[in-house]
C-alpha cells in the first residue's frame, strides 16, 4: 500500500484528477431540484425578501391616498389599488425639498472630496514610508474610526461654534471627515499593500520622485479602491443624521434625512405619504451611484483584504 501512495504522489496527473474527481464529487450535491431548493433557493429568497421588503414598503406608502394610509383595517397594508403621485407632486413643488437635496450634494461631494484626499496622504504615507511606528499609527486611525460620532458631536459643536460655522454647510464639510477619514485610509492601506512594490522601486531607480510615483503610478492602479472609498464616504455623508441635526437649524440650510424629519412630522402627526416621499426621492442617487460602480466597490473590497 505504501508503494502505490508512492506511485501516486510521484505522478502529478493523479494528484490533478483527484482533485478535480473530488471537486465535481461536491458540487453533485446540488445536482437534485430538492437538494437546490433548499440550500441555495429557498436562503437567497429569505434573504431577498427581508432586504427587499422595506424598500417595497417605503415606495408603496409613497404612492397610496392619504385615506387608505389611515385606514388600515379596511384596505390591505400590502397593495394600494389607486396608486397617486401626489405625495411627490407636494414634496418637489410645495416644499423645499430641491433645496434640501442641493444641499446634502454640495455637503456630502465636499466632504468626500477632502476626505479622500486626506486618506489617500495618510494611508501611502503608512504603506510605503518606511518609519519606526508606521504600523501603530495605522492601528491608531482604525481604531479612532470605533469612536461613536454621537461623543464626537459634543467638542465638535464647541469647536464649530467657536469659529462662527454654525448653521452653514461648512460646518458639516470639515467636521464629516473626522468620521470619514479613518475608516477610508484603513481601506486604502490594504488596497495599496497589493500593489507591487517592485513597480515603485523601478520608478526610483528612473529618477521619480515619490510625489510622481503616487499620482502616476500609484493612484491610477488603486482606482477601484478610491471608487470603494467615495462609496464609502459619500454614502455616509447623504445619510448623516446627528451632526446635520445639531449643526444646522435654519430649514433652506438643511440635508434631506434632518428636512423631511422635521418639517413632515408635526407633532405626533406622521404625513407618511410625504416622509416615504422624500426618502424614495433622496435614496435615488444612491440607488443610481451603486448601479454603476458596484463591480468597482467590490473588487476593492476583496483586494483590500489580500497581504
Amino acid at each position: 500500500m505504501t508503494d502505490a501512495l508512492a506511485a501516486k504522489a510521484a505522478d502529478p496527473r493523479s494528484v490533478l484528477t483527484g482533485s478535480i474527481a473530488d471537486h465535481s464529487e461536491g458540487m453533485s450535491y446540488l445536482e437534485t431540484l430538492p437538494r437546490r431548493l433548499v440550500t441555495v433557493y429557498l436562503p437567497l429568497s429569505i434573504i431577498m425578501l427581508v432586504l427587499l421588503f422595506p424598500f417595497y414598503w417605503m415606495l408603496l406608502t409613497s404612492i397610496k391616498p392619504d385615506d387608505q394610509l389611515l385606514e388600515m383595517d379596511k384596505v390591505s397594508p400590502f397593495w394600494t389599488t389607486a396608486p397617486t403621485l401626489k405625495h411627490f407632486y407636494n414634496l418637489l413643488f410645495e416644499t423645499n425639498y430641491p433645496l434640501w437635496l442641493w444641499n446634502t450634494m454640495f455637503v456630502a461631494v465636499s466632504a468626500t472630496i477632502v476626505s479622500i484626499i486626506a486618506s489617500v496622504l495618510a494611508a501611502y504615507a503608512i504603506v510605503r514610508l518606511r518609519y519606526r511606528g508606521a504600523a501603530w499609527v495605522g492601528g491608531a486611525i482604525f481604531l479612532a474610526y470605533l469612536i461613536p460620532p454621537s461623543i464626537l458631536f459634543i467638542p465638535l459643536s464647541t469647536v464649530v461654534f467657536q469659529y462662527g460655522l454654525f448653521d452653514t454647510p461648512f460646518a458639516l464639510i470639515l467636521t464629516y471627515p473626522t468620521i470619514l477619514i479613518p475608516f477610508s485610509t484603513w481601506l486604502l492601506m490594504g488596497y495599496f499593500k497589493t500593489i507591487p512594490f517592485e513597480l515603485e522601486e523601478c520608478a526610483l531607480i528612473d529618477g521619480a520622485n515619490r510625489w510622481q510615483i503616487l499620482t502616476r503610478i500609484v493612484l491610477p492602479l488603486a482606482v477601484p479602491g478610491l471608487i470603494s472609498a467615495f462609496i464609502f464616504c459619500f454614502t455616509l455623508c447623504w445619510n448623516e443624521f446627528i451632526y446635520a441635526l445639531t449643526f444646522l437649524s435654519t430649514t433652506s440650510h438643511k440635508t434631506v434625512p434632518v428636512a423631511i424629519v422635521n418639517e413632515f412630522v408635526d407633532g405626533d402627526i406622521y404625513r407618511w405619504g410625504s416622509l416615504m416621499a422624500g426618502a424614495v426621492a433622496g435614496s435615488l442617487p444612491l440607488v443610481i451611484l451603486y448601479a454603476f460602480f458596484v463591480e468597482h466597490y467590490v473588487a476593492a473590497m476583496t483586494g483590500a483584504v489580500k497581504e
